[in-house]
């Protein structure tokens, strides 16, 4: 058994007036072709500005190519062209292999979104597979090299497009098992569980992705703009410190609720303003 990964993160779910400790550990691992750059002269590694790391010397783009490390300073040279033709059909197709139920599939597998658009002579071929897919309530799953990785892949409808969701194979997604989760026969009362999903009823909102922006970025920025008002342009400030939620243990959890759901603000994401016409 693997050893469990480090935590990335240390915090809590707020759940109206709950804090609940939580940390954070990285769900998947990557299992990517790795390629060194190196020099084709004698192979040492190319480091970020083209650089030959063991003479020092600058290394001009032509003389950069793809190598896989087999030992320790013995590689394999691989150009463009041989990890095309490596597998000629993988590189330049994606096969889809199996239609399944959407429901069916863990979201710890989707990865990365890609349009997919029909070329010329296509369009007819691709609206009868988006319409497909539509109506069966399916995505197609498939497999499809970028760069030089094989994707699982997953074919779905989004609007009148097809997407293309890159997913992780099984032996990428790792294991919760070694973390301390409750299980599911922990007890928590009815009256608990009601107030929980009288707080969730209270918050529920229509999902407005424009409502939300990355607030924290925004306060980044206003504080660059401080500073350089301030001409602090090489100086350091002094944060202040930031209020850390509780993280102890929840004594009475449906106090806490009832108080979610008689104090708290309306919590909703408001709208963005209309735009008024000229």
């Amino acid at each position: 058994m693997q050893a469990l990964p480090r935590s990335i993160w240390k915090g809590a779910i707020s759940f109206g007036l709950v804090h609940i400790p939580v940390e954070m550990y990285p769900a998947t691992r990557d299992n990517a072709l790795d390629l060194d750059l190196v020099d084709r002269r004698d192979f040492a590694p190319i480091g970020f500005k083209r650089y030959n790391k063991s003479t020092g010397d600058d290394v001009d783009k032509e003389d950069i190519v793809k190598a896989y490390q087999v030992a320790h300073g013995d590689y394999v040279l691989l150009s463009d062209e041989e990890l095309r033709s490596a597998n000629p059909a993988a590189t330049q197709t994606i096969d889809i292999l199996a239609f399944v139920d959407a429901a069916e599939v863990s979201m710890l597998y989707f990865d990365t979104p890609y349009y997919l658009a029909p070329d010329k002579g296509g369009a007819k071929v691709y609206a009868l597979l988006r319409e497909t897919l539509r109506r069966a309530g399916k995505l197609g799953v498939a497999k499809v090299v970028i760069r030089i990785k094989q994707h699982l892949a997953a074919l779905v409808c989004e609007g009148d497009a097809i997407v293309l969701m890159t997913m992780r194979y099984a032996d990428e997604i790792r294991e919760a098992g070694e973390l301390k989760i409750p299980a599911e026969a922990t007890a928590i009362s009815d009256k608990e569980v009601a107030m929980a999903l009288s707080l969730v009823d209270s918050m529920n909102a229509p999902w407005q992705p424009e409502a939300y922006r990355d607030t924290y970025r925004e306060d980044v920025l206003a504080l660059v703009e401080k500073k350089v008002a301030a001409q602090q342009t090489h100086a350091v400030l002094t944060p202040e410190a930031a209020p850390t939620p509780e993280t102890g243990n929840v004594v009475d959890l449906v106090a806490l609720l009832k108080q979610s759901l008689g104090e708290r603000t309306d919590t909703k994401p408001k709208p963005p303003p209309r735009k008024r016409k000229a």
